[in-house]
């Protein structure tokens, strides 16, 4: 199961299996903008704080993201209102 905001394994799944022969203009988009927003999903949410089936997914996806560290903190860190490391 993915997490809350995550495209669904179900989803990816059949957009993956169907040829992209068979697929309108508007199939084509519409996997290309849930791609990316998932994408953009994997890598603001921080490694620790995805589910077990989250990580699964996103390993077999090539969506993980390898650092812990989430795209919110890091820019608080930049301004210097997070932890520093």
């Amino acid at each position: 199961m993915s997490d809350t905001g995550r495209q669904s394994f179900t989803d990816k799944a059949g957009a993956a299996l169907k040829p992209d022969s068979e697929k309108s203009t508007t199939e084509h988009l519409g996997d290309m903008f849930k791609g990316k927003t998932d994408s953009a999903a994997s890598t603001a949410q921080p490694q620790s704080e995805k589910s077990t089936g989250q990580k699964m997914g996103d390993t077999f996806s090539s969506n993980s993201n390898e650092d812990s560290t989430s795209i919110t903190q890091k820019a608080k860190n930049a301004l210097g209102m997070g932890e520093t490391r």
